[in-house]
């Protein structure tokens, strides 16, 4: 049976709906058949939305005010974009008005130096898990590694500006994966049966040091992009009023340890959707605008 996707099929709440992976989700979903409802905090973000999303503002922060867009839902694709406080109170609400949830979490159980470095987000979504698994709610865990998409915060900049990379750990070793990808997987758990109680790392097919990933970014441009390495303590200085020192630490400390050893890749994409997940070479050339001056 394709799950949830049926006749009269109660409405798919997404969190998260106007980011990368949520704004897919919600296409996807579309695309099923299966009808959708955006959690936005400012109702004017819902203009990016298609005319056929039901949309809610809610607020993670306040959690009474999921309930409108929680009753009479029967599945929810959660992204925790708040701070922690509030997550038991969330998730007690979900439990009471829906049937499933799919997490966005972090592969922080993956034995891979990478993924084992201290990690207050990923000390988060372990907290998130334990609130979920306790109560009645069918879930679905997906553990995306490095996004693609991170390296337009990271590296676009400079490549619009027609500047050298300059960047700590070049030859740290990773898979990003497509957020597109993540998003169709998160997509087919919401609505069709058989993953109940799956526990996913998703990762793209392809271990990429960062200097390479760079290069791809470049190939994709039709030029060479020069790299060269930062020391740490140069990140560190850069990154300040930026990104969380803790967070800064956290990247520094993963990069490190994934020097000199392949990335983690999973199967899990192709397995799930029996599709190749995208390369990065791929994912670079399809957002190649985005590294330009006219993005």
């Amino acid at each position: 049976m394709d799950g949830m996707n049926q006749r009269n099929t109660p409405p798919v709440l997404v969190t998260g709906a106007t980011g990368r992976v949520g704004r897919v989700v919600i296409d996807r979903l579309l695309d099923a058949g299966v009808p959708v409802r955006a959690l936005v905090r400012r109702h004017e973000a819902a203009a990016t939305l298609p005319a056929d999303v039901e949309v809610f503002t809610g607020d993670l922060t306040v959690p009474e005010s999921l309930d409108p867009a929680l009753n009479g839902a029967g599945a929810a694709f959660l992204v925790w974009t708040a701070p922690p406080r509030t997550a038991a109170a969330v998730v007690g609400r979900l439990a009471a008005h829906v049937r499933r949830v799919v997490f966005l979490s972090s592969p922080h159980r993956t034995p891979h130096p990478f993924f084992q470095q201290p990690n207050p987000v990923a000390a988060m979504h372990a907290e998130i898990e334990r609130l979920i698994a306790a109560t009645r709610l069918e879930s679905t865990i997906l553990r995306p590694g490095m996004f693609a998409s991170n390296s337009l915060a990271w590296w676009a900049p400079a490549i619009r500006a027609g500047e050298v990379v300059r960047w700590p750990h070049g030859a740290a070793e990773t898979a990003p994966v497509d957020d597109r990808d993540v998003a169709a997987v998160a997509a087919r758990t919401l609505h069709h049966d058989g993953h109940v109680g799956g526990d996913y790392v998703l990762t793209g097919p392809e271990s990429l040091t960062q200097a390479a990933q760079v290069k791809a970014v470049g190939d994709a441009l039709g030029r060479r992009i020069a790299f060269e390495e930062m020391t740490p303590d140069e990140f560190r200085s850069l990154s300040e009023g930026s990104a969380p020192a803790p967070v800064v630490d956290m990247l520094l400390a993963a990069w490190s340890a994934a020097v000199g050893q392949p990335a983690y890749v999973t199967t899990t994409v192709a397995d799930i959707l029996g599709t190749a997940p995208r390369t990065f070479h791929r994912w670079a050339a399809d957002h190649a605008a985005e590294f330009t001056e006219s993005s």
